[in-house]
């Protein structure tokens, strides 16, 4: 009797769990899903025009709508438009408690939606956008999620240019800051308010690589607008970019340096050697200036200055200071041979007219009567005399003690003082000149932009 009644027990579960399976199998979730989607979204249940309920279904309240995004690329950072291109997939969230159905005991998670129309949407729109557009590769890159408590998750792909200005002051030791705004294009905040989600709001693909830009770091904030109209929800991120100096260090200015230091071996050159100085000099002019005006063509007309427009003007006027020194030069030369010149020639007519006078004095002295007597000369001088006294003055002012050298003028006196070594003398001091300026410029201008951009880059 008891074996018995064991036996009608286990026979009796097992009929319940055999039961159990046969529903289940007969059951299509997938049915399931039409059907719930029919009795919450069908013809007169519906309206997608009416915006839902604020908190707890409260109807005047604003409905709040959770916003975050997925940072997948950014494509460009454009200097000269002052915009950037980013793609990225773009999620919103809020609550319609008109939406809210039967999950089935927890096996309907979510209902997914692809047609966004059937529902109410926030007219969420970008503020700085130049150019937008969906991503339609297979198919619409979209997709809504209604949950059975009846909350919304809309996602979506798009690709966005944006207005990004730039303070182009320190360029290209610079940091720029490009913002993604969001608003309300037509509910004030009475009716909806755009809140960040909590936690994580935005999300940053982890190998970002940007050809000339490090993405340093982000930070989201809230921008709500006023008009005439009302106040309008809106939210921003803030994107801080470092411009990457390498490219900018070996495409402009070792190239101006090297410019620069190629001008100064015209220094070295005889100063005859006018064809070759001329054409070294010009060739670094032209070709720096050449350099200055590719880097402006990629660059906007601003109205300041920038950190390049002052190296490239300095190296623009030190390559053209070279060339003006070697006119300097020629020109001391061709007046020191001039003066020489005129020296030599005034040094000839002094000695003809000297051999001329002494010609006319020895035939004077032939016509005088040979009777005449000569006053002869002493040949010794006495103690006495007064024209000892000043030969003796003259030895003790040479035998005076050496005065201490001076590096300066010992090393100028190498060149002799006649007019025609002045070029020589140029040349020698700009050899020197040239280089100590040109270090000293650069040790003021690294120390200043480096300083000033450490100090700009509060953020």
């Amino acid at each position: 009797m008891g074996s018995g009644h064991y036996f009608l027990v286990i026979f009796y579960f097992a009929s319940l769990c055999s039961a159990s399976l046969a529903n289940n199998a007969k059951i299509n979730f997938r049915e399931k899903e039409k059907k719930v989607l029919d009795q919450i979204l069908g013809a007169g249940k519906y309206d997608a025009r009416i915006r839902p309920s604020g908190i707890n279904g409260t109807a005047n309240m604003a409905t709040i709508v959770q916003v975050n995004m997925f940072l997948r690329s950014i494509s460009k950072i454009d200097d000269y438009k002052m915009e950037y291109s980013v793609q990225l997939t773009f999620r919103e969230q809020w609550t319609d408690e008109r939406l809210k159905f039967d999950d089935i005991q927890g096996r309907l998670k979510y209902l997914t939606l692809t047609e966004a129309n059937r529902v109410w949407m926030p007219d969420l729109f970008f503020s700085n956008e130049k150019e937008g557009h969906f991503h339609n590769i297979i198919m619409p890159n979209v997709y809504i999620r209604i949950f059975p408590n009846g909350s919304v998750l809309y996602s979506i792909r798009i690709s966005l240019t944006l207005a990004c200005p730039m303070n182009l002051k320190l360029y290209p030791l610079d940091r720029q800051i490009c913002s993604l705004r969001m608003a309300s294009y037509g509910w004030t905040t009475n009716d909806l308010v755009f809140l960040w989600k909590e936690g994580d709001p935005v999300q940053v693909v982890k190998n970002l690589h940007l050809p000339r830009f490090t993405l340093e770091k982000f930070l989201t904030d809230y921008c709500n607008s006023k008009t005439n109209t009302g106040e309008y929800s809106c939210l921003k991120v803030d994107l801080l970019f470092k411009r990457e100096f390498s490219y900018y260090l070996i495409q402009i200015y070792i190239p101006c340096c090297m410019l620069v230091i190629v001008s100064w071996v015209s220094f070295w050159l005889d100063q005859g050697a006018v064809p070759a100085r001329v054409s070294l000099g010009v060739t670094t002019l032209l070709t720096m200036a050449t350099q200055t005006s590719g880097i402006n063509a990629s660059l906007p007309p601003v109205s300041y200055t920038k950190a390049i427009d002052v190296w490239t003007g300095v190296c623009l006027t030190f390559v053209f200071g070279a060339l003006l020194e070697f006119a300097l030069v020629n020109y001391a030369s061709r007046s020191g041979l001039n003066k020489a010149n005129m020296h030599k020639e005034n040094m000839k007519k002094k000695r003809r007219d000297l051999e001329q006078a002494s010609l006319d004095a020895a035939s004077d002295l032939l016509d005088t009567d040979s009777n005449a007597t000569f006053a002869m000369k002493p040949l010794v001088r006495h103690p006495g005399d007064p024209l000892a006294l000043e030969k003796r003055l003259q030895c003790e002012v040479h035998m005076q003690a050496p005065k201490r050298p001076n590096c300066c003028k010992t090393w100028l006196s190498k060149f002799p003082t006649r007019q025609c070594s002045r070029s020589k003398r140029i040349d020698v001091i700009s050899r020197i000149t040239f280089p100590l300026v040109f270090a000293l410029f650069n040790l003021v201008y690294w120390s200043t932009y480096l300083f000033r951009e450490e100090e700009d880059e509060t953020f």
